[in-house]
């Protein structure tokens, strides 16, 4: 089944203002009707948390009410509601599929929204290696936009990873990694990005997003994009770093939507050739190495908060 991927997150929030200011800081396009587009026309949706429309809460503390995934073409959907409907009720609503999967997250599916987008991606010169910058071609530009591309992954927090890894393998996802008794990541048919979803075994009373992320044009946009975010008066919660499953370039934040938020950049490709791999939860595992946000600081001055604190 040829899912792209997730075309929009919907999520039911406390407090709209604040969540909407977060999104237009973070990058993302108030595209009108509580809409909040990237490069590619993915993005997120906001609704009050008491709003009718949306599909019924967890009850949990997670504010992801919906998951929009993307799908190549009608004949793709035609398929997915008939797998869907061997089991549960699927409703059909101008041309948007909407059901629940096992653990209970709401679903959509619809012929994708991405709009092709065609971007330099970030270059870089190397010995041994022919250059990718022309000479007089300077790589750091202070006015670089950074802006968020495409909406890349969703991280859930589920009660039963196996079951819920099951009911995505009916649709055509496939495990690329796994953290052994935690959880997979999960790659569908219609990219090789390493995961557009990652699942987490927790008890039921977490269940729900832990977080999102879009994908930039390089980790210096990752760089980029988080310290202008730090300036606003966001806090960091995890990173800069690099993953080592997927390889991705990462820095989370905490938000107002009841999950983390990352940005990220640099993703492995896989396709029908790769052998997952296994390992065991832990920060070794999680990332290849991890950086601290400082204030920015030039030789000569005082030393930098961490070398003063180990003088």
């Amino acid at each position: 089944m040829n899912i792209l991927g997730p075309d929009a997150l919907v999520f039911g929030v406390d407090d709209l203002p604040a969540c909407r200011q977060y999104l237009i800081d973070y990058g993302l396009r108030d595209a009108g009707n509580d809409f909040f587009e990237a490069l590619d026309g993915t993005g997120i949706v906001l609704r009050a948390k008491d709003d009718p429309a949306l599909p019924a809460a967890m009850g949990t503390a997670s504010l992801l009410r919906e998951t929009v995934y993307g799908v190549a073409d009608a004949q793709t959907l035609h398929a997915i509601e008939a797998e869907l409907r061997r089991d549960r009720e699927v409703r059909s609503e101008g041309g948007v599929l909407r059901c629940f999967d096992d653990m209970g997250f709401a679903l959509a599916f619809q012929v994708s929204v991405r709009r092709p987008i065609a971007l330099p991606a970030e270059t870089v010169n190397a010995p041994g290696a022919a250059a990718q910058r022309a000479p007089n071609v300077a790589a750091v530009d202070d006015e670089l936009p950074a802006l968020p591309r495409s909406l890349s992954h969703v991280v859930y927090f589920v009660p039963d990873s196996t079951k819920a890894e099951a009911f995505y393998t009916r649709l055509g996802f496939v495990c690329t990694d796994r953290f052994k008794g935690v959880g997979p990541f999960l790659r569908p048919a219609g990219t090789q990005d390493h995961h557009t979803l990652f699942m987490i075994q927790t008890p039921p009373f977490m269940k729900g997003c832990e977080h999102f992320t879009f994908h930039l044009g390089g980790p210096t946009e990752v760089m980029l994009a988080g310290t202008r975010f730090v300036e606003k008066g966001y806090q960091s919660f995890w990173g800069p770093g690099r993953h080592r499953f997927g390889s991705n370039w990462f820095w989370y934040f905490n938000s107002p939507l009841g999950c983390h938020v990352e940005y990220d950049a640099d993703m492995d490709l896989h396709d029908e050739h790769w052998a997952a791999r296994e390992a065991p939860m832990g920060a070794d595992a999680s990332q290849l190495f991890l950086f601290q946000h400082r204030e920015k600081w030039a030789p000569g001055g005082p030393p930098p908060p961490a070398a003063q604190a180990t003088a």
